[in-house]
């Protein structure tokens, strides 16, 4: 079994979910009490969320490029950055690592292309869903059109996620605003939506919503297993 690492912290509410789905998945396919490898260094997110909002992304790239050579140094064999806008620096952050990476919205991508959709609307973070690095690798690796929220819904989303979703207070008040939000979606056009932020999936659930809804947490985690677990006797 290969071990997989991950940078968490980002926040540790979706860390936990990545290690119990993970985990899961694992004993699911071999049985008995088997668990995954797991390596984790997980950031002080309070460190982040200061240089985001200082639009320091030089600095947060540094900051993960740190984490990922620790875990390379404790045997990691994937790494895996268990937050959507932590993929805004990518392509840095695996000039300066050995140990391979699996991209969320490469994990994400497989799945909606497997379900031939062409329009899908992104939940996230404000980064996520205002800056192109997330977007624009979807439409070039998958032929995906992407559509975001307008402004007041982008920062609803956004406050949603930073002020409750992070220390994992569920408001039923929040579910049903990003419900709607997701039904303005498909209104637009929309085929499905990416849950693109890790802790987005703690609040909203494929029973909420008439079409595909994305779990990136959930895709990105799994994917990871089949890595861990490719080879394995």
């Amino acid at each position: 079994m290969k071990t997989i690492g991950l940078v968490g912290g980002m926040s540790w509410a979706s860390s936990l979910e990545y290690y119990r789905l993970i985990n899961e998945a694992v004993n699911k396919k071999l049985g008995g009490f088997h668990s995954a490898k797991i390596v984790m260094y997980s950031i002080d997110f309070e460190e982040l969320v200061n240089l985001q909002s200082s639009g320091q992304w030089l600095e947060i790239t540094n900051l993960i490029i740190k984490a990922a050579k620790a875990l390379e140094m404790a045997g990691a064999d994937l790494v895996l950055i268990c937050s959507n806008t932590g993929h805004e620096g990518f392509e840095r952050i695996v000039a300066n690592v050995d140990v391979p990476f699996l991209h969320i919205a490469d994990a994400t991508g497989s799945e909606v292309a497997s379900m031939n959709l062409k329009k899908v609307g992104l939940l996230g973070t404000k980064f996520t869903m205002e800056r192109d690095f997330y977007k624009s690798r979807l439409n070039k690796n998958f032929g995906v059109e992407v559509i975001v929220p307008n402004q007041n819904d982008r920062e609803a989303i956004h406050r949603i996620i930073y002020n409750e979703l992070c220390y994992r207070k569920i408001r039923e008040s929040s579910k049903e605003q990003s419900i709607r939000i997701i039904n303005n979606l498909v209104d637009e056009g929309a085929e499905g939506v990416i849950l693109g932020c890790t802790e987005l999936p703690l609040l909203i659930k494929q029973q909420d919503s008439n079409v595909p809804l994305f779990d990136t947490t959930k895709i990105h985690a799994l994917s990871a297993v089949n890595f861990a677990l490719s080879g394995y006797q």
